[in-house]
């Protein structure tokens, strides 16, 4: 699996997201990690995980209640070969909103 760095909450002005986000990792291509933010406009449970071109799961990068507010993670894939990669957010909001995306990254080794 590859490694995880938590870098927290992104204080934006200490303002409430007016939606559920979702952002394209940064850089991408990447070697050997890359930035992945998401925005929460509720409490929510989230689960953030990366899947490879099978559909097997490589990383769980979050599985845990958050608070509503703006989110930036650090994804290490040192133990991963080069390709590409798809990263999935499910967030279930205490509001009754639920918010599921999918975007694709490429590691270049």
């Amino acid at each position: 699996m590859g490694g995880l760095r938590v870098v927290g909450r992104v204080s934006e002005l200490n303002s409430i997201p007016a939606q559920f986000r979702l952002e394209q990792n940064y850089p991408n291509p990447f070697n050997p990690s890359t930035m992945i933010q998401y925005a929460l406009r509720s409490n929510s449970q989230v689960t953030l995980d990366v899947f490879d071109v099978l559909g097997r799961r490589v990383a769980e990068l979050v599985n845990r209640p958050e608070a509503a507010g703006y989110y930036e993670i650090e994804f290490k894939a040192t133990n991963l070969s080069s390709g590409i990669y798809f990263y999935r957010i499910m967030a279930q909001g205490e509001d009754g909103n639920s918010f599921n995306q999918v975007r694709k990254l490429i590691l270049m080794k």
